[in-house]
C-alpha cells in the first residue's frame, strides 16, 4: 500500500515487448475514470502490464492500495483486506458509524475472530464507507495482483464495494489469472469480474509473436541465439514470455546446442510447472503421450497404428487432468500447451524416445515423417537411413517446406559415414541452401562454414562461398573476403566462375554503388553460365542484368528482358525474387502499366508462399504493397507493407527495405510519425551496411514523410542527398524513387522556386525519353507550384487541372488527390480551382488519412462562394461556414437527421472520430447538443 499527492503528468516506464495496443486501451479506460481486469494464463505478463500501468497512474491518485496475493496465502481470512486497508483504516475510522467500525477493526487485526456470517452487514458498509472517505480527499487507485488467489472473504468484501461505488473516483486496477485456452477467458473469467466495478474493462494478455519473442529474449541478454533457435523457443513456448525466457537461459547456459531432431533443453522449473499434474497418469499413459509428443501431428488413429491400443482412454484421462484438449470436430491430439509437449520429450531418457520413433517409423502415413521417425529412432550412421532422408528432403523441397529439407539433410548428414558417396558435407551445402530459401539465414551460414572447413571438391567450396555471401543479405562489407576466395577456388570453370561474377554483380551495386559495373559483371555472368550451360544461372544473371539496365534508363533494357524471358525457363528463376519475373515486374511499374503489374507480382506471391520461399515472399509482399499504392488504394497498400516488415523483422531478412516501403506506405495511409521513425531506421541499416542502393531509398522515404508532416527544410535536406547518390549511382530513371516531385514541392515551400524549376526541367527531358507518363504528370503539378510562386497563377491553375486528369486517367488516385489539393490551394486566387472539400473527398475515397486531415483542417470555403459550390449540403449549412470541412460536413448530416453509425458509413470514418467532431462543433458554435445544430440551421433558414 502507499499513498502519494497528485503530481502533474505520470511517468512512463521502458516499454513492454508487444503490448502496445493492450496498454493504449487499458490507459484510455483508466484516464476515463473506468477500471481494468488485465487477465491471461501464467508466465502471459499480466504482473508486467499492471505494474506499468499503476506506475502510470499512480502519479494521478492521492491514495493508492495495494495487494498481491499468494496461494500459500489464500486460506486466511482478510488478509487481502489487510494489506489494502491496514495502514489507511485508522485516518478515517472516525467517519465510520460504530458498528461498522468495531466490524471492520476485527476483520483487519483479527483480535475479535470476525466473520463474514456473522459480520457481513457491517463489514460490507464499513469496507464502502472507507472508500468513500479515502475517495473524498481525492482520486483512489486500487492495485490488486493475482486476484485468483484473493482469500474469499475478501473478494467478496471488495466486489461488494466495487459494485456501489458510482461516479467516486475510485479505479481499479487488478490481474488474474485465467486459462491458457486462446478460444476464450473460461468461467474463472466471469467471477474475477464480479470483484470489479460493472464498468470494468477485461483485458486478455495474449502470448507474443516470434518477433516480440526475439526482442524479449534481445532485451535480457539473449540476442546471440540464432534465428532458427529462436523460433523453436517461441514455438515451444507458445509465445509466453516466461517460458521463453526459461527456455533462452537454459540455451545460454547449455555449451552444446541441441542437434538435428533434438529437444530443447526444457529446465527444471518448467518442467516441474508443466508436468506435476503426469503422476496421476499411469506408466502406459505417460508412453502414449511421449509418442504424441513425438509425432508431427498426432491423432488418435496414428497412435493406434504406433501400438498404443488404449489411445483413446488415456486421452480422456489426460485431457481431463488438463494436459490435452480435446475437439470433436477434430481427430487430433492437441496439448494443451506446447511447452507441455516439449517438457514431455525431455523428460523422457533416450531409449524411451527411440522407441516412441521406431514405432512411428512405420505407422506414420506420410513418407517425410517416416524417414525422420526412422533417423531419430538409429544410432550412429548408417547408409541406407541417410538415403531415405535424402530423398524424403528432395520431397519436403517439392512441397514448399525449405524448412523442413533443410532439417532432414542435416540428419542425413548425421547418419552418413565420413567416407561415404555422397558425404556428410554434400547434405549439410544442400540442408544450408534449403534453410537460405527458408529464411533461416544464419542456420544456412553456419552450416555453409562447416562445409568450408571440410570440403575440398572446387563445386562444393564455391556453393558454400555463395551460400556465405547470400546469408548477409545487404551487409555485404561483412563478407567482402569471400568473393577473392570464391573465385581462386572457381579456377576456370565457367560454371562456377559465372555463379561468382553473379555475386560480384550484387557487389557492385550495394556495395561500391556502380550501376554500369554492376550490369558488367552481370552480363558477365550469363555469358559464362551460357557457355557453361547452365541456364538457370543464366537467367539470373540477365534477370539482374535487365534490373540494371531499367533503372539506368539503358536502352538495352526491354531486349535483355525479352533474352530473359526466352524459352527454355527454369520455375525456380522465374518466380525468384532477383529472377525473370520480378524484373518484368519492375519494368511494368516504372512504366505505368499497373494492372499488368499487379496480376505479374500476385501470381508470383502465391507460387513463392506455394514453395516456401520465404525471403521471395518478403520482396514479393512490398511490390505488391507498391503496386496498390501507385494506385491509392492506401489502406490496403498499408497493410501488405506492414505484413512485409513483420516477415522482414521475424527472419531478418531485407529489413532496410521493408522499413523504407513501410514508411512511404505509412505516410500515405497510416502515421506521419511512425512513416518518420521507419525511414530513419532503414536510413540506419543502410549506412550501417554501407548500402548506397537502400541508402538513397531510405533517404526518399524520409523525405517523403518529412514532407507530408510540414517540414519542408528537412525534405530539401533529405532529398538533395537523394539527388547526389543517383547521380553518383547512375540512377537516371526518375521513375525508380519517384522523389522529384516532392524535392521540387518541398523547395517551392521554403522559397526556392527557381531551384525547384531547374530539377523539373532535368527531370522533364530523362522522363520524356523514357516515356514516364506519370513521372511527367508529377512534375507538371511541382512545376504548377513553382508557377504560381512566381505569380502565373492562371497557368499554374491550368497545368494543375492537366496534371489532375493526367494522373487519373493512369490510375494513380493518391497523386491525383494531391493535385486536386495543390488546386484547392489556389481557390482563394481564381475562383475556378478545386475545394478543399473536393480534395477530402478524394484523399478519403483512397484512405489517404495524413493527407485527409491536411485536407479537412484547411477553410472550407471563401466568402461569396456559392452555397452549392462549398460542398453540396443541405440548406442551413451555411450558418457553419467557419467549422473545418468534415467538421461541416458532420454537422449537415446531423441536420438531415443521420446517427452517428450513419455519419461514420456516409464518411468513411469511425464513429468515434463523428464523437470528437462533434464535440469541437459544438464548442465552436457555443452550442450544446446534435438538437441545437438543427434549431442553429432553421433559424437562420428563417432569417
Amino acid at each position: 500500500m502507499g499513498r502519494e499527492s497528485e503530481k502533474p503528468g505520470r511517468a512512463r516506464p521502458t516499454p513492454l515487448v508487444g503490448r502496445e495496443d493492450l496498454l493504449a486501451g487499458a490507459r484510455d479506460q483508466l484516464d476515463r475514470g473506468g477500471s481494468v481486469l488485465v487477465h491471461g494464463p501464467a508466465g502471459i505478463g499480466k504482473s508486467a502490464v499492471l505494474r506499468a500501468l499503476a506506475a502510470e497512474h499512480a502519479a494521478t491518485a492521492h491514495t493508492v492500495l495495494r495487494c498481491s496475493a499468494t496461494e500459500s496465502e489464500s486460506h486466511l481470512p482478510f488478509l487481502a483486506l489487510a494489506d489494502l486497508l491496514g495502514l489507511v483504516a485508522a485516518d478515517v475510522a472516525d467517519l465510520l458509524p460504530a458498528a461498522q467500525r468495531t466490524a471492520l477493526e476485527s476483520a483487519l487485526t483479527g483480535r475479535g475472530e470476525s466473520t463474514l456470517e456473522r459480520d457481513g452487514l457491517a463489514l460490507r458498509l464499513a469496507v464502502l464507507s472507507t472508500l468513500r472517505a479515502l475517495a473524498a480527499r481525492g482520486p483512489v487507485l486500487i492495485v490488486a495482483d493475482d486476484l485468483q488467489w484473493l482469500d474469499p472473504a475478501s473478494t467478496e468484501l471488495l466486489g461488494f464495494a466495487a459494485r456501489r461505488l458510482g461516479d467516486m473516483p475510485i479505479r481499479m486496477l487488478c490481474a488474474a489469472r485465467t486459462g491458457s485456452d486462446p478460444r476464450g477467458p473460461g468461467p474463472e473469467h466471469d467471477r474475477f469480474l464480479r470483484a470489479t466495478p460493472p464498468d470494468t474493462l477485461a483485458v486478455r494478455v495474449g502470448p507474443l509473436s516470434r518477433a516480440q519473442t526475439a526482442e524479449l529474449l534481445a532485451r535480457r541478454g539473449f540476442g546471440a541465439l540464432p534465428r532458427s533457435t529462436v523460433r523453436d523457443i517461441h514455438r515451444t513456448s507458445g509465445g509466453n514470455p516466461l517460458f521463453a525466457l526459461e527456455l533462452g537461459r537454459a540455451l545460454a547456459e547449455n555449451p552444446v546446442p541441441p542437434g538435428p531432431g533434438e529437444p530443447l533443453p526444457v529446465p527444471t522449473s518448467l518442467r516441474a510447472l508443466v508436468l506435476n499434474r503426469l503422476e496421476a497418469l499411469s506408466a502406459e499413459a505417460r508412453r502414449t503421450l511421449l509418442v504424441a509428443s513425438a509425432g508431427a501431428r498426432p491423432t488418435t488413429a496414428l497412435l493406434h497404428a504406433a501400438g498404443r491400443e488404449n489411445a483413446e482412454a488415456e486421452i480422456a484421462r489426460a485431457a481431463a487432468l488438463g494436459l490435452l484438449v480435446t475437439d470433436r470436430d477434430s481427430p487430433g491430439v492437441r496439448f494443451a500447451h506446447p511447452l507441455i509437449s516439449a517438457a514431455l520429450y525431455a523428460e523422457a531418457d533416450p531409449e524411451e524416445r527411440r522407441s516412441a520413433h521406431a514405432a512411428l517409423s512405420t505407422a506414420a502415413s506420410d513418407p517425410i515423417e517416416r524417414a525422420r521417425h526412422l533417423a531419430l529412432a538409429t544410432e550412429g550412421t548408417d547408409p541406407r537411413v541417410a538415403e531415405r532422408l535424402g530423398e524424403a528432403a528432395a520431397a519436403a523441397r517439392e512441397r514448399g517446406a525449405p524448412s523442413v529439407a533443410a532439417g532432414l539433410g542435416l540428419l542425413a548428414a548425421r547418419h552418413t559415414p565420413p567416407d561415404a558417396e555422397p558425404g556428410p558435407s554434400v547434405w549439410r551445402l544442400q540442408a544450408a541452401e534449403d534453410a537460405l530459401i527458408a529464411g533461416e539465414t544464419d542456420l544456412a551460414r553456419d552450416l555453409a562454414r562447416q562445409v568450408l572447413a571440410d570440403a575440398s571438391a572446387p563445386a562444393e567450396r564455391v556453393r558454400a562461398w555463395i551460400v556465405v555471401i547470400e546469408s548477409a543479405g545487404h551487409a555485404l562489407g561483412e563478407v567482402d573476403a569471400a568473393y577473392p576466395q570464391a573465385l581462386a577456388d572457381a579456377g576456370e570453370d565457367p560454371r562456377l566462375l559465372a555463379l561468382v561474377h553473379y555475386q560480384l554483380a550484387w557487389r557492385a551495386t550495394i556495395y561500391e554503388g556502380d550501376f554500369a559495373e554492376a550490369r558488367q559483371e552481370a552480363a558477365r555472368a550469363a555469358s559464362l553460365a551460357e557457355r557453361a550451360g547452365d541456364r538457370r544461372t543464366e537467367l539470373m544473371a540477365l534477370a539482374f542484368q535487365a534490373q540494371a539496365e531499367t533503372l539506368m534508363g539503358h536502352p538495352d533494357a526491354p531486349a535483355t528482358i525479352k533474352r530473359a524471358m526466352r524459352e527454355p525457363q527454369d520455375p525456380r528463376v522465374a518466380c525468384d525474387h532477383n529472377g525473370v519475373g520480378a524484373a518484368r515486374f519492375r519494368w511494368l511499374i516504372m512504366s505505368d502499366r499497373l494492372a499488368e503489374a499487379r496480376t505479374t507480382i500476385s501470381a508470383l506471391l502465391r507460387e513463392v508462399r506455394r514453395r516456401g520461399m520465404v525471403e521471395s515472399e518478403v520482396h514479393f509482399l512490398r511490390g505488391l504493397a507498391e503496386t496498390e499504392l501507385r494506385a491509392g488504394h492506401c489502406a490496403r497498400a498499408l497493410d501488405l507493407a506492414r505484413e512485409s516488415l513483420r516477415l522482414a523483422r521475424d527472419t531478418g531478412i531485407g529489413q532496410a527495405a521493408a522499413a523504407m516501403f513501410t514508411s512511404l506506405a505509412e505516410a500515405a495511409g497510416g502515421d506521419v510519425e511512425r512513416a518518420g521513425a521507419l525511414a530513419r531506421e532503414a536510413v540506419s541499416r543502410a549506412e550501417d551496411h554501407g548500402d548506397q542502393v537502400y541508402l538513397s531509398r531510405a533517404l526518399g522515404a524520409l523525405g517523403h514523410a518529412q514532407l507530408v508532416a510540414g517540414d519542408a527544410a528537412g525534405a530539401v535536406r533529405s532529398l538533395r542527398r537523394v539527388r547526389d547518390l543517383e547521380e553518383q549511382l547512375g540512377v537516371t530513371d526518375p521513375a525508380r524513387g519517384r522523389w522529384h516531385g516532392d524535392l521540387a514541392e518541398a523547395l517551392v515551400r521554403v522559397g526556392e522556386p527557381a531551384e525547384a524549376q531547374r530539377l523539373v526541367d532535368v527531370t522533364r527531358v530523362r522522363a520524356s525519353a523514357l516515356g514516364r507518363e506519370s513521372v511527367l504528370a508529377v512534375l507538371d503539378r511541382a512545376e504548377a507550384l513553382a508557377r504560381a510562386a512566381r505569380g502565373d497563377v492562371d497557368g499554374a491553375v491550368r497545368q494543375l487541372s492537366s496534371a489532375r486528369d493526367r494522373l487519373g486517367r493512369l490510375g494513380y488516385g493518391l497523386e491525383e488527390a494531391r493535385a486536386v489539393y495543390a488546386l484547392a490551394g489556389l481557390r482563394g486566387r481564381r475562383p475556378g480551382a478545386a475545394s478543399y472539400e473536393e480534395a477530402a473527398r478524394l484523399f478519403r475515397r483512397c484512405r489517404a488519412v495524413p493527407w485527409l486531415r491536411q485536407a479537412e483542417a484547411q477553410p472550407v470555403a471563401e466568402p461569396g462562394t456559392p452555397t452549392a459550390v462549398r460542398a453540396g449540403v443541405s440548406p442551413g449549412a451555411e450558418s457553419l461556414g467557419g467549422l473545418a470541412a468534415t467538421e461541416r460536413q458532420v454537422a449537415a448530416l446531423v441536420m438531415e437527421g443521420a446517427t452517428n453509425r450513419e455519419i461514420a458509413a456516409r464518411l468513411f470514418i469511425s464513429v468515434k472520430t463523428v464523437e470528437a467532431t462533434l464535440t469541437r462543433v459544438y464548442r465552436k458554435l457555443g452550442i450544446r447538443s446534435r438538437v441545437d445544430i438543427v434549431r442553429l440551421a432553421a433559424a437562420r433558414r428563417a432569417e
